[in-house]
């Protein structure tokens, strides 16, 4: 076994650690292979028996769509959006469920699955006996909710496709787009959930997601809302996805969309390095 870097010191002093590794221990990626993959394939294997649990989880936003898309859409004929462009209202309301879609999948499985393994089954502190270490386990985690979020948005893609609610070909990017979205929402999901001390606690989590999902310029544009409020609105995750989705599915493409994916990717990764430091702090002390 290799022994860890370190700069070159006086004989009798103590050894310093080096630039690459104060950083890995900064970056929560494992070193090595990735020991990661491997809770990804367990929770793939746990989930070959509990398939209802996914399908079950676009069903709201499935709903959402055919009640307010198209019971709604029915008498609101056009939606004029933020940057001019006049649609029908279920391809308004269609990109904003694709992202809700994705912050679902990814919320709900970073929160209340990690919170169960991590307090009552006990799995991470197995998953300690192995090779792998806290930062796989957080980098494991999170992946997997990715990968939830996005069969999530894909399956919904289809759905909006077959209701006649997508505009454009740029659509092809919605899925990948909801990858950002999901490794937002499951990163800063799984870095809330360390703090978790029952299940009472989650209520904050509803609290959070659902003015969140009702009030992120889902089911009207960001100028039919107070000048006072366009500011708390944009600050909301949930907003940014909504927009990205949006502009890909309608086809509104221009520079903004690369703020909303460093918006989300910067929440991301702020998630992970939190939960990977927690989880360090709550499995190793």
């Amino acid at each position: 076994m290799s022994a860890t870097p370190t700069t070159p010191t006086r004989p009798g002093s103590p050894s310093r650690p080096t630039a690459t590794t104060r950083l890995a221990r900064a970056v929560p990626v494992p070193a090595g292979a990735g020991l990661a993959r491997m809770l990804v394939e367990r929770n793939v294997t746990s989930f070959r028996h509990g398939w209802i649990a996914l399908v079950t989880g676009f069903a709201e936003p499935v709903f959402y769509l055919f009640s307010l898309g198209v019971g709604i859409g029915a008498l609101v004929k056009t939606v004029t959006t933020d940057s001019g462009m006049v649609v029908t209202y279920p391809q308004f309301v269609a990109p904003a469920l694709l992202a809700a879609s994705a912050m679902n999948g990814a919320v709900f499985d970073s929160t209340f699955n990690v919170f169960f393994k991590l307090k009552y089954a006990k799995l991470y502190d197995a998953v300690l006996a192995t090779p792998m270490g806290p930062r796989d386990i957080a980098v494991g985690e999170i992946s997997w909710s990715l990968i939830r979020g996005g069969l999530y948005s894909l399956a919904f893609l289809v759905v909006a496709l077959l209701a006649g609610a997508v505009h454009s070909w740029w659509a092809l990017l919605a899925v990948p787009a909801a990858v950002f979205i999901g490794f937002a929402f499951a990163a800063l999901g799984m870095f809330a959930t360390t703090f978790m001390r029952s299940w009472v606690d989650f209520d904050y989590v509803t609290l959070a997601i659902q003015p969140m999902f009702l009030f992120s310029a889902t089911f009207f544009p960001l100028a039919t809302y107070p000048d006072a409020l366009q500011w708390l609105v944009r600050a909301t995750p949930l907003y940014h996805g909504v927009a990205l989705e949006r502009a890909l599915m309608l086809g509104d493409m221009g520079w903004g969309v690369l703020g909303h994916v460093v918006y989300l990717v910067v929440l991301g990764l702020v998630g992970v390095l939190g939960a990977a430091r927690r989880l360090e702090r709550l499995l190793l002390s």
